[in-house]
């Protein structure tokens, strides 16, 4: 059989295409987890600090429109 051609392939070659695509697939998400897992398991938090807000800006000096 020709296999050069997704259109002329057989069975047997659709099938280790799909088969690969779902190895690498969930290769790629084992990966993800464990890295997620190990980054919390660190006790690296990312926290947001609090911004207040201050008096209003002018954008440029020749102009007198104010940005809050």
């Amino acid at each position: 059989m020709n296999n050069s051609s997704l259109l002329t392939a057989d069975r047997v070659t659709h099938l280790k295409i799909v088969v690969l695509s779902l190895v690498c697939a969930t290769l790629i998400a084992v990966i993800g987890i464990a890295n997620r897992v190990t980054e919390s398991s660190a006790n690296s938090r990312f926290e947001a600090g609090i911004v207040k807000a201050t008096k209003p800006l002018t954008a440029a000096r020749d102009q007198d429109r104010t940005f809050r």
